[in-house]
């Protein structure tokens, strides 16, 4: 799929109607509450110095967690907001902003794990989530694995309903396997209000 092919984002669709999400996370991470969540999973798939992407990393919460927990670590935002957001948060996370289609393997190599985490695949552009599974299929390093999470129903503004199987379904048509599902981050079983996966090459 080619630049000028490719659907506006979700996200980019929305406007203003995302702009709570960043004050949102700015006030817990100032307050110091507990925002690790994500992260602490991602951690337990990764050997130590792992190499992970993390797609739409927003404010930068979770790449720098784990790149504090000694990963080497790709974060990638195209929202010029949250990437500003995230320069003054964290100052040593470098972030590009590239939408998840526009990274080359060529130039940002291969991972042990894609992180996508945060409603990103609920924000892809209208038709294109095979086309971003597939493509981060290709970027996984041998035995890599990705870590998706999302509301599959009555999500935040601007986002779509994904069916938990509909996105079995489409990571299946991938080249992924559906390795795990739970309701959180914290391994509870699946539930019909937020969807935890991790997938893996198939084959």
């Amino acid at each position: 799929m080619t630049t000028a092919d490719r659907p506006p984002t979700r996200w980019a669709l929305a406007g203003d109607g995302t702009s709570g999400y960043g004050r949102c996370f700015g006030r817990l991470v100032a307050d110091g509450t507990d925002v690790d969540g994500e992260a602490r999973l991602a951690d337990s798939l990764l050997a130590r110095g792992g190499r992970v992407l993390d797609l739409g990393s927003g404010m930068g919460r979770v790449a720098a967690a784990l790149a504090a927990r000694g990963h080497d670590v790709v974060a990638t935002e195209p929202d010029e907001a949250l990437r500003a957001q995230s320069r003054a948060t964290y100052p040593d996370l470098e972030v590009l902003p590239h939408e998840a289609l526009a990274l080359d393997a060529e130039e940002v190599g291969r991972f042990d794990l894609v992180v996508a985490v945060g409603n990103v695949m609920v924000y892809l552009g209208e038709g294109t989530e095979r086309a971003v599974l597939s493509h981060v299929r290709s970027l996984l390093a041998p035995g890599g694995r990705v870590l998706v999470g999302f509301h599959p129903r009555s999500g935040p503004a601007g986002a779509r309903d994904y069916a938990p199987d509909e996105l079995a379904e489409d990571a299946r048509s991938s080249g992924l396997r559906v390795d795990h599902r739970f309701g959180s981050y914290e391994l509870h079983p699946p539930a019909d209000d937020y969807c935890v996966f991790v997938l893996s090459a198939a084959g």
